[in-house]
């Protein structure tokens, strides 16, 4: 008999809008309210608000935590500023992605100093014994799974920092991209943090499990006038695609290096050492064949995960990772991985349902905020 499903503080909240709840890695939740088009467009233009309490919360305290981090993440840790965020992977020994990361370098009002970790869900129970293996080498770090005890609400789009920051004691429009402090809203205790995994403005926060139900009708009440919504991880997903970023168990798995996956911003290799560092070095001098790419399917029909790509010659070169259709172009898009070269060449066909579909090979992201440029013709 499996498990049954985890249930985070803002079920509630969900099940009395009557949005419509999935299975999702371990956890019951809401996949849309409404419609996953109308709760994507809401974000793209005005602003949503995402649950994401299943996002792991490790917290790590103690001397020589930053050099256990330094160790663990393809990135430098103990340079961070204070109130810095930075987006990491975690590697194995052999150079494959165990997770993408954020870590925040943060403060107690006490003025004790710790990291918090972000993880997906899926891995974070991996991830704990990955780091646990590593304690004994820091005898005075301290890991601890803030999860259960903690919510994490996203609200993204560009109304977003605007219309809230009237609720917190702190603006978050004063916290540059990648920035978090730690306020309160109406005297609860928040984190707030200006990142987010849509392509769009916003901030993330990290409440107390309890205060989780208050402050989501707080933000929703303040932004009510502006259009706020409520979205689900439907159109979480739409709106990562559209601003090419990868999703764990897709464009990044233990079978895939940072480097093929375009990542290389993320690795810091001179003059450091960390799990995984030699083979991404070498491989950093020496590419893998493959390489992730952004693609335009010249059809109506979404190109599907698992969808196999062929060159001109009809010689099978990739596969597609993620694909759907786009509520902001009303096209298909889709990111997969093809061999170096036939980037080069072009001319590729994606396999749909049993017809090969003429595909353009176009820049990640489809979608940038800025308006500047795009994928999308």
């Amino acid at each position: 008999m499996s498990a049954p499903l985890a249930k985070t503080p803002l079920d509630a909240i969900h099940r009395a809008a009557g949005a419509r709840m999935v299975s999702f890695a371990g956890y019951d939740m809401p996949i849309s309210y409404t419609s996953i088009v109308a709760e994507h467009q809401a974000c793209r233009q005005r602003a949503a608000l995402f649950d994401v309490s299943h996002m792991g919360r490790l917290r790590f305290d103690g001397e020589g935590s930053e050099e256990l981090l330094d160790k663990l993440l393809t990135r430098k840790v103990s340079d961070m500023p204070l109130g810095a965020v930075r987006y990491s992977l975690i590697c194995d020994h052999k150079g494959g992605v165990l997770d993408d990361v954020l870590v925040s370098h943060l403060e107690t009002p006490s003025q004790q100093r710790y990291h918090l970790m972000v993880v997906n869900a899926s891995n974070r129970m991996k991830l704990r014994t990955w780091v646990e293996q590593l304690l004994p080498e820091f005898p005075r770090v301290t890991l601890s799974d803030r999860t259960d005890i903690t919510a994490m609400i996203a609200v993204q789009g560009p109304l977003a920092i605007e219309v809230a920051k009237r609720l917190f004691r702190f603006d978050p429009s004063r916290l540059r991209y990648y920035q978090a402090a730690i306020t309160d809203q109406f005297s609860k205790p928040v984190l707030v943090s200006r990142t987010g995994y849509t392509g769009e403005d916003g901030f993330e926060l990290v409440c107390r499990a309890e205060d989780a139900t208050r402050i989501w009708e707080n933000l929703m009440l303040v932004g009510r006038e502006a259009g706020f919504t409520a979205a689900g991880l439907g159109a979480r997903d739409t709106l990562r695609l559209e601003a090419g970023m990868p999703l764990y168990g897709h464009e990044l798995t233990e079978e895939i290096d940072p480097l093929t996956a375009g990542l290389g911003f993320a690795c810091t290799l001179d003059g450091r050492e960390f799990i995984g560092e030699q083979v991404l070095t070498h491989r950093s001098s020496s590419p893998h064949e493959m390489v992730r790419v952004g693609l335009l399917p010249q059809t109506k029909r979404p190109a599907r995960e698992g969808y196999l790509i062929y060159n001109a010659a009809g010689e099978r070169v990739g596969h597609v990772t993620s694909g759907s259709q786009s509520p902001t172009f009303n096209h298909p898009i889709a990111m997969g991985y093809i061999r170096r070269e036939d980037k080069e060449r072009g001319n590729l066909q994606i396999e749909i349902r049993g017809t090969r579909v003429p595909t353009e090979i176009v820049q990640l992201p489809f979608y940038r905020r800025t308006n500047q440029s795009s994928g999308v013709k």
